[in-house]
C-alpha cells in the first residue's frame, strides 16, 4: 500500500507530496487534476503554489501536512550540483568529439586533396563527413555544457535572491497588496448585504438590477435579463445575490486565502527580524494608515479620550483587526496592534528642498494695497498712450476665491496668470538683448492678475483672493503712486 507524506516551504510558497510507491491510475488522475506535477529527480509531486484545494487533497492523502525539511537553498545547491554534473558530462563529450574530429583530420594532413576520379576518392568523401559531423557535435555539446552550467548558476543566484532583504521587502508588499485584495471582496459583499436589506420590494429590486453596478449589488451581469424576461423572479434574483455575498462574507476559502497570507507575511517578516514598536507620538492619521494596508474600508480613526483611539468602518473592520465596524482601543493597545500585525510606521517624509532656493514670494496683497498698485498701472497707462491713436482706459482689481482662481489659471489663454512684478511696480518681462534674452528688470514678488475684459490700452486687473491673508508688498507703492500722478501731470501740461 502507498503511503505519503506532504510538506509545505514557506519560502516558495509550494506543497511537495512524497509517495512510497508508484500511484494508482485514479490517484495519480486526482493529484493531476490538482495541479500537482511529478519533478522525477527529486522523485515528489510538487504544486507551483498554496491554494486551499492542494492543502485538502494533501491533507486527505497524508494525513496532515509537515514542515518541509530542505531548504530552498540546500534544494539550490543540489539543482547545481546536478546541472554542473550534466555539464561535465556535455563537455567530455564535447572534447571526444574534438579529439575524433582532429584523428580524421590526418588524412588530409599537409593539405592533401580529394584525388577525383581516383579509386580513393569515395573514402575520402566519406572520412571528410564523418569529420564535419564530429567537429558539428562537438560544437553542440559544448554549447549544450555552456546551457548548463549557465541553468546551474541561475539555480543558485535565484535562491540567494529570494532571500535578500531587499526581494523580501518587496515581497511583504505583495503579500499585503494581496490581503487588500482579498479584503476587497468581503467589504464589497457587506456593503451588498447591506443595499439589499433596504431593496425588498419587486418594483425596487427591477430598479436596482437595471440601474446600479452588478458589482455593488453582488449580481451577475445578465441577472437584470433573466428577471426582465421572467425567467426568475425578482425576490428569487434578490435572493440569489444575499446567498452569494453571504459566502462570500462567511465562506471558508476566502477566509483560508486571508489566513495563509496573514502567515506568509509573519514568516517573511521574522526573517527580516523583530517587527520594532512603535514609540513615536500615535495620530489618527498613522492608525487609518495601518487599518487601509491591511484592507479595512474608508478607515477613521477619532482621538474620544485621553490617549483612546476609536476606528471606525462603513462594513466590518478586517477580522485579524476587530470582529466589528467599530475597534476602541487605548494608546498601547493600539501599538501592540500595529506590532501584532506587523505594520511598521512609515518615517515621516523630508519635504524636498525647493529647486530655487531663492524663488521670488507669491503674494496675495491686501485690498487697499491692490487698488493702489492699480491706479500706479493706470496713471502709467495714460501716460504710455499720450500722442497715441487710442486713449488709455482704467482697469479695476479683481476678487475672488481660490478654487475659482486655480479653476480658470491653467494653459497660455487662462483667465487668471501669475506674474513678477520689479522693486518699480511694473511687470517684469523677458527680452531680447542681442542674442540673448533677459529679464527687464529684477523681480521682488510675485502677484496674481487677471485677463477678463482686457482691451487694447487697458492694463491688466491685480487679482485678490479673498479666502487667504493678505500681506504687504515688498514696495514704496506710496512713492511709485507719486511718481506716476508726477509723470502723468507732466503729460498731461505738456
Amino acid at each position: 500500500m502507498t503511503s505519503f507524506t506532504a510538506t509545505y516551504s514557506p519560502e516558495d510558497n509550494k506543497i511537495r507530496i512524497y509517495a512510497s510507491s508508484r500511484l494508482d491510475a485514479e490517484t495519480y488522475a486526482q493529484v493531476k487534476e490538482a495541479g500537482f506535477k511529478w519533478a522525477p529527480k527529486q522523485e515528489l509531486f510538487v504544486a507551483p503554489r498554496w491554494t486551499p484545494q492542494r492543502e485538502d487533497l494533501a491533507i486527505e492523502l497524508a494525513g496532515e501536512i509537515e514542515a518541509e525539511e530542505m531548504t530552498l537553498a540546500e534544494r539550490a545547491a543540489m539543482k547545481a550540483e546536478r546541472l554542473e554534473g550534466l555539464a561535465d558530462k556535455r563537455h567530455a563529450q564535447a572534447n571526444a568529439f574534438a579529439r575524433r574530429a582532429d584523428e580524421l583530420s590526418q588524412a588530409f594532413y599537409m593539405g592533401q586533396p580529394i584525388l577525383v576520379g581516383h579509386h580513393s576518392e569515395r573514402g575520402a568523401r566519406k572520412t571528410q563527413e564523418r569529420m564535419h559531423s564530429a567537429m558539428t557535435a562537438a560544437v553542440k555539446a559544448e554549447k549544450a555544457a555552456g546551457y548548463w552550467l549557465g541553468r546551474a548558476s541561475s539555480a543558485e543566484h535565484y535562491a540567494s535572491r529570494k532571500s535578500d532583504p531587499r526581494v523580501r521587502a518587496n515581497r511583504i508588499k505583495m503579500l499585503l497588496a494581496e490581503l487588500r485584495d482579498l479584503q476587497r471582496g468581503i467589504n464589497r459583499a457587506h456593503a451588498a448585504l447591506a443595499i439589499w436589506e433596504e431593496i425588498t420590494t419587486d418594483e425596487q429590486i427591477r430598479h436596482a438590477l437595471g440601474n446600479r453596478d452588478s458589482r455593488e449589488l453582488w449580481s451577475g451581469y445578465d441577472l437584470y435579463y433573466k428577471v426582465d424576461k421572467g425567467e426568475i423572479t425578482p425576490a428569487d434574483a434578490r435572493q440569489q445575490c444575499i446567498d452569494g455575498a453571504t459566502l462570500a462574507v462567511n465562506g471558508p476559502n476566502r477566509g483560508r486565502w486571508i489566513e495563509h497570507v496573514l502567515h506568509r507575511l509573519a514568516f517573511e517578516r521574522s526573517m527580516l527580524g523583530d517587527v520594532p514598536r512603535y514609540d513615536g507620538e500615535l495620530t489618527p492619521v498613522i492608525i487609518q494608515a495601518f487599518a487601509r494596508e491591511h484592507g479595512a474600508e474608508s478607515p477613521k480613526c477619532t482621538a474620544i479620550a485621553a490617549a483612546v483611539f476609536r476606528l471606525e468602518s462603513p462594513v466590518p473592520l478586517p477580522a485579524h483587526i476587530a470582529s466589528a465596524s467599530t475597534l476602541e482601543l487605548s494608546e498601547s493597545d493600539w501599538r501592540d496592534l500595529m506590532q501584532g500585525c506587523g505594520y511598521t510606521v512609515p518615517e515621516k517624509k523630508t519635504r524636498r528642498a525647493s529647486r530655487k532656493p531663492d524663488a521670488v514670494p507669491l503674494i496675495n496683497p491686501s485690498a487697499e494695497q491692490a487698488r493702489q498698485l492699480q491706479a500706479v498701472w493706470n496713471l502709467r497707462m495714460v501716460a504710455a498712450c499720450k500722442g497715441k491713436y487710442g486713449a488709455a482706459k482704467p482697469a479695476e482689481i479683481y476678487t475672488t476665491t481660490q478654487a475659482i482662481y486655480s479653476e480658470n489659471s491653467k494653459g497660455d489663454y487662462a483667465l487668471f496668470k501669475t506674474v513678477e512684478i520689479a522693486a518699480d511696480g511694473r511687470r517684469v518681462r523677458m527680452d531680447w538683448q542681442g542674442h540673448e534674452r533677459v529679464r527687464s528688470g529684477e523681480p521682488v514678488a510675485r502677484i496674481r492678475i487677471s485677463t477678463i475684459g482686457s482691451e487694447f490700452y487697458k492694463p491688466d486687473s491685480v487679482v485678490v483672493i479673498t479666502d487667504k491673508p493678505g500681506k504687504p508688498l515688498p514696495i514704496d507703492l506710496d512713492a511709485l503712486e507719486a511718481d506716476a500722478r508726477h509723470a502723468a501731470a507732466e503729460e498731461t501740461a505738456a
